[in-house]
């Protein structure tokens, strides 16, 4: 018989579907996996809210739309996350998923939040037409997709490469790079697992690694670890932090990367458009 739970909504969860895993206990094993400390997470971190409160006090994040709190007088009208701790305070929080002798907290980790976003996509002529003024073109995408247990979160490792190749393009190419920061210890991850020569060779395939990431170059204006991660929304906000900075620091390619659910993951090259403007 049809019971009227049967069609009561299924309530959103932050467990992995494939595996029914929290992100977390995966990003705790893959930090484990490539050797990252709990130091090394806790300052990624911090860097990433301290380059959010620097990018937000000097006006960058600036494609922020007010929105009214519901049944409240309020407007939100900044990202209200952003919160700059002490290497002391970040030590004290203990292990959020595996206990106790994980490396993945609360202050080390994207935390929920609200949001929504949007972006005008089409053509150049159509642009022109409309009077508007682009900011860069969309050039090259791919998706990837891993093991969901294992690899979960190491879609940038895997989509990095082959969106360069789609490109003709080396990592040292691009000026400016956007990569999702779901964890602290996951992005450390994929930075180690570009790095090496082993990991491409062994698990990739591929004849030699992604190469070195430049940090002068990655995440300047923090990222979701300290602006968040609303669900759906964070795409948008990766590639408008990419098409802003290009005209800031005067580049001409992105790569925008992220890990996704089920072991998947994207990447993106963005250039700059010759008339661009903030």
């Amino acid at each position: 018989k049809i019971r009227p739970d049967y069609l009561a909504p299924e309530l959103p969860a932050i467990a992995e579907f494939s595996t029914n895993e929290t992100m977390g206990h995966s990003a705790d094993r893959l930090a484990a996996t490539f050797g990252v400390t709990r130091k090394e997470q806790d300052d990624f971190a911090r860097r990433s809210h301290t380059m959010a409160k620097q990018a937000q006090e000097q006006g960058l994040l600036s494609d922020v739309v007010p929105v009214k709190i519901p049944k409240g007088k309020d407007f939100v009208s900044i990202d209200n996350g952003i919160r700059v701790s002490t290497e002391e305070q970040m030590a004290k929080l203990k292990p959020a998923f595996i206990k106790p002798h994980g490396s993945v907290t609360a202050a080390n980790s994207s935390y929920l939040t609200d949001g929504a976003s949007a972006a005008l996509i089409m053509t150049e002529d159509k642009a022109k037409q409309l009077g508007l003024k682009p900011k860069a073109y969309f050039r090259a995408f791919t998706y990837v997709s891993q093991d969901p247990k294992d690899q979960l979160l190491l879609g940038p490792a895997y989509a990095t490469p082959k969106v360069l190749d789609a490109m003709k393009l080396k990592l040292s190419d691009v000026s400016v790079l956007e990569y999702h920061e779901a964890f602290a210890g996951q992005i450390l991850a994929n930075i180690k697992a570009m790095d090496s020569d082993k990991f491409a060779q062994d698990v990739m395939g591929r004849k030699e690694k992604v190469g070195t990431v430049d940090m002068s170059k990655f995440n300047l204006w923090g990222g979701s670890l300290s602006i968040g991660h609303p669900f759906g929304a964070t795409g948008v906000r990766l590639a408008m932090h990419s098409a802003n900075r290009m005209i800031k620091e005067d580049g001409q390619f992105a790569l925008i990367a992220a890990c996704a659910a089920g072991g998947q993951g994207v990447g993106m090259i963005m250039e700059r458009h010759p008339d661009a403007k903030l």
